[in-house]
């Protein structure tokens, strides 16, 4: 159990940081509006959802 929770903290780590250099560089780009707002959306659904992962993991931890 704590090399699951240690993995999806570590899967937050780095969703955290793919999207502080993501979401501006998708803001900054030329391209397609739409499609740069579904992967906006999906990248904090998936952040959210893995933030609730790591909380309930933690519970099983300590």
């Amino acid at each position: 159990m704590v090399i699951l929770f240690q993995l999806a903290l570590l899967l937050l780590v780095v969703m955290s940081f793919v999207l502080i250099v993501g979401v501006p560089v998708l803001y900054a780009t030329n391209g397609d509006r739409v499609q740069s707002n579904r992967l906006i959306l999906v990248g904090g659904l998936a952040w959210t959802a893995l933030v609730v992962l790591v909380g309930v993991l933690n519970y099983f931890v300590v």
